[in-house]
């Protein structure tokens, strides 16, 4: 059960402190590292580019965090203490719930402020997007985000422990930093990109089902966000990251939309600060019952098999 704990203590640390300093995040390493490597390996003008790139973060990130896990299991209290801190870097609920209130207070103030704080959320041009715009982007990238900053690295850490949560992250920043069809990016960014929708594409599915079961817990329209989930979520570019925001949008009975791009859902209601004050419910509620639903499981084999 140490990995429960580990877990627990992580989520913990997250809530109490959330994101670390920059220059002890492993994300932030990883960012620069990529940025160092970028230049050099898109001289290759190959896929192999992208391959080589998830290659050698991988390594550097993986191997040496084997070798201390291993040494610190010498000592089982060290060993969690460690354990907690590394997993902890991997996926971020505070940060992700903070970013978005702050939208939500900005929007009843100072639009230009919300403006400029959802310009540093989603990759779009934020300057002219009126309200109901900057209520629909900081939702989407809200549901968008609870699975690739909180379901996908706890998802893969209780199947293949605290490595399996860091290659997660490893294979996530990658496609944040490379994976764009443009033409600098679409050719070392496809294959971290066709990993990293790989990888969510489990995650993302069960993060939209249980919305819809957090939605029913709510008093929401379930019936209606199942609906929307299954019928709009495939209108998205990302083969994953419709479910969540589909999900969203059909319990809330809004429209989500990214002009040009993608529309999910219905307008029965106007998008404002109150829809954010329920996306962020409707997302803690889903990131609460996907923990005890994996507690459970995860309790339940162990048990199992000893």
């Amino acid at each position: 059960m140490e990995l429960l704990s580990i877990i627990f203590l992580a989520i913990i640390l997250d809530l109490l402190w959330g994101e670390p300093p920059s220059v002890i995040h492993p994300v932030v390493l990883m960012g620069r590292l990529t940025e160092f490597l970028k230049p050099h390996l898109l001289n290759i003008k190959n896929r192999g580019s992208g391959i080589i790139l998830t290659v050698i973060l991988l390594s550097i990130f993986i191997i040496p965090l084997y070798f201390i896990l291993q040494l610190f299991q010498l000592n089982v209290i060290i060993y969690i203490l460690v354990s907690t801190f590394i997993l902890f870097t991997t996926f971020a609920i505070k940060g992700l719930i903070n970013s978005v209130e702050q939208v939500k207070n900005q929007l009843d103030g100072d639009i230009n402020l919300a403006r400029k704080s959802v310009s540093h959320l989603v990759s779009r041009d934020t300057t002219n997007l009126s309200k109901e715009d900057l209520t629909s982007a900081a939702m989407e990238t809200l549901t968008e985000n609870i699975t690739d900053s909180v379901i996908s690295p706890l998802f893969y850490t209780f199947f293949l422990g605290i490595l399996g949560g860091m290659v997660y992250r490893v294979i996530n920043t990658l496609d944040a930093m490379v994976g764009y069809k443009d033409e600098i990016n679409k050719d070392i960014g496809w294959f971290p990109a066709k990993l990293d929708d790989l990888m969510n594409y489990i995650p993302a599915r069960l993060t939209g089902i249980i919305m819809v079961g957090s939605a029913a817990f709510m008093g929401l329209d379930w019936r209606n966000s199942y609906r929307v989930m299954i019928n709009e979520a495939c209108k998205t570019p990302s083969p994953n990251s419709g479910y969540p925001m589909a999900a969203a949008a059909g319990a809330l009975g809004v429209q989500l939309e990214k002009n040009g791009v993608y529309t999910l859902g219905e307008n029965k209601r106007s998008l404002d600060s109150s829809t954010i004050e329920q996306a962020i419910l409707l997302s803690q509620i889903t990131i609460i019952f996907f923990l005890i639903i994996s507690f459970i499981t995860y309790s339940s084999v162990i048990i199992v098999i000893t």
